[in-house]
């Protein structure tokens, strides 16, 4: 796996200041996407152990509050992959800072089972406390939403969502 880019600082995709990690690959391609170059899955760097070792030490700075997944598509069946172990290093590290994760999948139709669920994707799921689902929607953009571009597009609270069995939207108010 690749990624097209790391922020160490960020605070325009989840609450807090967060780390946010842009994944390399997306086959949604939308239109007027506003990280089309990291479409390429051979885009960017390779996420190596090393690249983990460096997150892992962003993340344990106090003032930041979680990481944040991006992309390209983190929900990407090989990026899953690519990103599991860091996870699992992440929730055993820091299990009380929050993990963001942007998707154009949705939730119910391609990731709890459909194209983009493989082996590992409730695992993946189980790590996530906030999912924002849905492709960008150029006729739906709505620059007053928070944290997402279109106005189809869900922030879902995925620890009460997989609790209640149901979406649950955070609120964000």
């Amino acid at each position: 796996m690749n990624y097209a880019t790391i922020k160490k600082y960020d605070i325009a995709n989840g609450l807090g200041v967060r780390v946010s990690l842009f994944v390399s690959g997306c086959t949604h391609h939308c239109k007027n996407c506003f990280n089309a170059i990291a479409w390429d899955f051979a885009y960017g760097t390779p996420f190596t152990e090393e690249t983990e070792i460096e997150l892992l030490k962003d993340l344990s700075h106090p003032m930041i509050e979680g990481l944040s997944l991006l992309g390209g598509e983190p929900m990407e069946p090989e990026n899953q992959f690519g990103l599991i172990s860091f996870l699992r290093k992440v929730k055993q590290q820091f299990p009380n800072k929050t993990i963001w994760c942007y998707t154009g999948y949705t939730l119910e139709k391609d990731l709890l089972e459909g194209r983009a669920h493989t082996p590992i994707t409730d695992e993946f799921l189980s790590y996530v406390d906030v999912l924002v689902d849905g492709k960008f929607e150029e006729n739906l953009k709505d620059i007053t939403l928070k944290f997402r571009g279109s106005s189809n597009q869900r922030v879902i609270d995925m620890k009460e969502t997989l609790k209640n069995k149901q979406i649950m939207l955070l609120n964000l108010d």
